[in-house]
């Protein structure tokens, strides 16, 4: 009696990463949604601080927080200095054609008693 056929897997490594390329890809594009998403609210977060220091000393709180932003964000960035800095920046969208909602960071200098 002959011995039953082995089965081989030729091939089957090749069928399994095709298969789990686009859950990668889809996982690679969120990890860096989400690190341009902490890098916008850290911006934002420097920018207020640094319009609340202008304010502190008299200077202008609107254009120090403006300076303060990376070049890409400073395009549709809103900033208010009343009671504080607000400033409020649109998460970069790593797809074209997908709006991503906007941030906000605020900050408030108090002046030093004395």
């Amino acid at each position: 009696m002959a011995p039953p056929p082995i089965a081989t897997s030729s091939g089957q490594a090749s069928v399994e990463f095709v298969a789990v390329l686009p859950a990668l890809a889809v996982c690679v594009v969120l990890a860096g949604q989400a690190v341009a998403t902490g890098w916008a609210l850290w911006s934002a977060g420097v920018a207020a601080r640094a319009g609340a220091r202008a304010e502190q000393v008299g200077g202008n709180p609107a254009a120090a927080a403006r300076r303060a932003l990376p070049a890409p964000l400073r395009r549709d960035a809103v900033i208010r200095s009343d009671d504080g800095v607000r400033v409020r920046v649109r998460v970069p969208s790593l797809l074209p054609g997908v709006q991503l909602p906007t941030l906000a960071a605020s900050s408030t200098l108090d002046a030093p008693a004395g």
